[in-house]
């Protein structure tokens, strides 16, 4: 297939609240160096994606509130292919969004949906696969997606079982499992035929609106309300938006379609969804410490992740072990690295507290 027909959108619309106190409502983990690579998240998949589509097709969705940090941090990408949401309603309505702005400019365009805050450090296998998905994608009625090879039996990652065929690039989806509990996470393992559900979608524009139609037909219905890339968009997508249903592309549509094509891909991926994520893929010192700072002295102290946004402070820990230690200019997080999954709750109970929007 030609460069032209190929489409990418970015979706960077999330709130990251498990990376909290560094990602905040007004500045998430998506547009934040969470590694410390001189490049945030976004600027990490933008880099890699625009190595197969040009610019001009590369499409950014969003909440309403980031389009101008996403502006800022990608001047490359055209004004008008940043788009915001008027309001949170999960990836199904985000994804008929965007396939109906795109399919109004090239009615044959394939598309891949990425999100914009994953670690992919074997860019170049990710190209490979990633054209062989939109191989398939434009050339059949197939709605694809990239499936990580499991390393091990992980509880907050979806799980995609396929129907094996010997000696093939991908296979048809059997099923889709939502954040298992352990027992099944390692049944799944050691079975052989399920892979992490990595949110990378790759689909030919008449595929996923036939796909909408059959399985979310009144939210088609909302969106062929609206004339796309014209300067009425802007105001009939803010008077539907609040009638659309809040639903993900996976429940929507995955879970229920006959037509799902997976590819497995080892891509050494983390969705960089906890404080624990990070802490795996980063550098460490000679015990076991993850620091993003120089100023820093440790003592009896290993397996601990220490992020600072301040630079001028130093920072003496002695003592501790497989902690998390978050210092930003309004908050001082202290916990168990075993208890990152509860940062969601610190983060609630603090909004409760008087002016605790306030940290947020």
């Amino acid at each position: 297939m030609s460069k032209s027909d190929k489409y990418c959108v970015i979706m960077a619309g999330g709130i990251g609240s498990r990376f909290w106190p560094l990602s905040t409502q007004k500045f998430p983990k998506q547009f934040q160096d969470i590694l410390g690579t001189g490049r945030t998240m976004i600027q990490q998949t933008y880099d890699r994606i625009s190595k197969m589509i040009p610019n001009e097709n590369i499409f950014v969705i969003t909440n309403k509130e980031y389009v101008s940090l996403s502006h800022l941090q990608l001047p490359e990408i055209p004004e008008e292919n940043i788009v915001g949401e008027p309001l949170m309603k999960n990836t199904a309505a985000c994804n008929l969004y965007m396939a109906n702005k795109i399919a109004e400019i090239n009615p044959d365009a394939t598309m891949v949906v990425l999100p914009a805050d994953h670690l992919i450090l074997k860019e170049n296998v990710f190209l490979e696969k990633l054209e062989l998905a939109f191989q398939q994608a434009s050339a059949n009625d197939y709605l694809v997606t990239l499936g990580i090879t499991p390393t091990r039996p992980d509880t907050g990652y979806g799980y995609i079982q396929f129907v094996d065929k010997k000696d093939s690039d991908y296979y048809k989806v059997k099923t889709f499992t939502e954040k298992p509990i352990l027992e099944l996470a390692k049944s799944f393992l050691e079975s052989g035929d399920f892979l992490w559900n990595a949110g990378i979608f790759i689909w030919n524009v008449k595929s996923i609106f036939s796909a909408f139609e059959t399985y979310l037909p009144e939210m088609t219905q909302h969106f062929t309300a609206c004339e796309y890339n014209a300067e009425s968009e802007k105001s009939c997508i803010e008077l539907i938006y609040p009638k659309v249903q809040k639903i993900s592309i996976d429940n929507g549509i995955l879970e229920k379609a006959k037509n799902v094509y997976v590819i497995p891909a080892d891509l050494g991926w983390s969705d960089l969804g906890t404080w624990t994520s990070v802490f795996e893929n980063s550098e460490k010192d000679e015990n076991d410490n993850s620091i993003n700072i120089k100023s820093a002295l440790t003592y009896q102290s290993q397996g601990n992740i220490i992020h600072v946004k301040n630079n001028n402070k130093a920072i003496v820990i002695d003592g501790l072990k497989d902690y998390i230690v978050v210092d930003t200019e309004k908050v001082l997080l202290i916990c168990p690295r075993e208890h990152d999954q509860l940062i969601k709750d610190y983060v609630l109970d603090l909004k409760s507290l008087k002016k605790g929007d306030h940290f947020m």
